[in-house]
């Protein structure tokens, strides 16, 4: 794959769309060596000092967590920081993919990259190479409370620095071992290093950049569906006029709004047909309905992107004062406010095309359309029928992501002997984020299905501009269904399309 930008790690700032696209193979990075090699090595230097005093600091001269009362002998510092990793190696369920471990690991460079966690150079240059090539942490998704940061992950990307565990090869999961094999050997870790790396929200803020991105492209395949559900039913443009979203000027209701106008094809004060003078809801407030997740994901891109740059483990180091600062930056309270914002407005979304697709498949709405888009004429039609089926696989599939919208920040737990008695769970919030993600994709394809179906029925050169574009794509991968037969690959299909970008949906993108 090309990667045609490159993003420095400097003292600047990343964005959502840096840690996607080098997430996702689009760009690369490039440590700016002599700046950062300069601010990290002074705090790294505060450390060692601070082990030649014998003083007393949590994680580096003490033990971790509730055991921080235990003073930690110097010649078995070296052990402690090694059995940090080993002790968290207690991962489970399904792993993170290899864009989601690219993610995590560069949200890791990044916080370290600050300056004040005590971290060498080499080692952020050893995780910046890792990333270079590839050779990516395998991370188990579950064993994170959110708070101290995300310690049982993380330790999977510390095990593969010291060369432990399974690293992504070529897209097989390979023993670590194998790195010294390709010119990396395993490192030794100096005092905090480990903790640093685990102590801190890499994983959950990694992968709530990938959730987040995922959720404004969903908001603009959304409305050209909405678009397109309103072309096929002869539903009224004129519920879209400009007017209407500046007298309640919600900035992601104009923009949806904005977006099914050009969709579409008409102007910004469209005049209403005869018919019917108003549309059911899951028409007429489309624009509101995406425009509420719009606007959530404009307030979650500030709330994330202060996580993504800040230092979030535990203690900080104060190079100038050289002093550490005992505190909780490790706690992911923001990233899980903003991934139950973001998981309920997704799943608003999968509610608003499952209401949409039963418009379509119901004579008593479709306006005329067949029941259930059957496209079979004479007496055999009515032994066929159609999207009926689908239109109950779209509604399980929003009722499972309606029902994982709990927030799951209000499921803290008292654990690690009372010392981490308050937790974020950010990284569970994230987790059921991308759950709903996946089931409301899914949801929207196989409305994109019915929607080519009924732009069939009526006659693609009467549609509207995007219902064409769409219908276009589709048609080259998947027939019209002209007799009943099983959609699952077709799901599948136009799924892997819409996940690779090969649809029309719409340029503009949510700011």
């Amino acid at each position: 794959m090309s990667r045609s930008r490159v993003i420095p790690i400097d003292s600047s700032d990343l964005s959502l769309r840096d840690v996607a696209d080098v997430a996702s193979g689009f760009a690369s990075i490039r440590l700016a060596e002599d700046e950062l090699r300069e601010t990290v090595s002074h705090s790294a230097e505060v450390v060692r000092d601070w082990v030649d005093q014998g003083r007393r600091v949590y994680g580096i001269t003490t033990g971790f967590g509730s055991s921080c009362d235990n003073a930690i002998p110097r010649d078995v510092l070296e052990q402690l920081a090694v059995n940090l990793p080993r002790y968290h190696g207690c991962g489970i369920g399904p792993l993170l993919s290899e864009e989601q471990s690219a993610a995590v690991l560069l949200t890791c460079i990044r916080a370290m990259a600050r300056g004040v966690s005590g971290v060498r150079y080499a080692v952020i240059e050893r995780m910046a190479e890792l990333l270079e090539r590839r050779l990516l942490p395998v991370i188990p998704a579950i064993g994170s409370v959110g708070a101290s940061g995300d310690l049982t992950p993380m330790s999977y990307v510390v095990a593969v620095l010291i060369g432990e565990r399974e690293v992504y090869v070529d897209g097989e999961v390979r023993p670590a071992s194998i790195l010294s094999d390709l010119h990396l050997p395993p490192l030794s870790l100096g005092p905090k290093e480990s903790l640093a790396l685990m102590n801190g929200t890499s994983a959950m803020t990694g992968l709530m950049c990938l959730a987040w991105r995922r959720a404004e492209r969903l908001a603009r395949l959304s409305a050209a569906l909405s678009a397109a559900a309103v072309d096929v039913l002869h539903g009224q443009a004129a519920h879209f006029d400009a007017r209407i979203f500046e007298a309640k000027p919600h900035s992601g209701s104009r923009l949806a709004a904005r977006w099914i106008r050009e969709d579409l094809g008409v102007e910004n004060h469209p005049d209403p047909h005869g018919g019917r003078i108003q549309d059911v809801y899951s028409l007429r407030c489309s624009p509101h309905v995406i425009g509420a997740l719009l606007d959530g994901l404009r307030f979650a891109k500030e709330v994330v992107e202060v996580e993504l740059n800040g230092s979030s483990d535990n203690p900080i180091v104060d190079p100038q004062r050289r002093e550490p600062l005992h505190g909780g930056n490790f706690y992911g309270g923001h990233i899980a406010m903003v991934a139950d914002l973001v998981k309920s407005g997704v799943a608003n979304l999968g509610d608003l095309a499952d209401r949409q697709l039963a418009l379509l498949n119901d004579p008593r709405t479709n306006r005329g359309l067949p029941e259930n888009l059957v496209a079979v004429d004479g007496d055999a039609r009515v032994a066929h029928h159609g999207f009926k089926a689908m239109e109950i696989s779209a509604s399980a599939l929003a009722a499972e992501a309606l029902k994982l919208t709990m927030p799951a920040s209000v499921f803290s737990r008292s654990t690690e002997g009372h010392n981490q008695d308050k937790v974020s769970m950010g990284t569970l919030a994230v987790r059921d984020c991308n759950t709903i993600l996946d089931l409301v994709e899914t949801s929207h394809v196989i409305h994109l299905l019915a929607l080519c179906q009924a732009a069939d029925l009526r006659g693609i050169g009467s549609a509207s501009p995007r219902t064409r574009l769409l219908h276009e794509a589709v048609r080259q991968r998947i027939p019209i269904n002209s007799a009943d037969r099983r959609m699952d690959q077709d799901i599948a299909t136009l799924l892997a399309m819409y996940r690779a970008d090969e649809l029309p949906v719409g340029e503009d993108q949510a700011r």
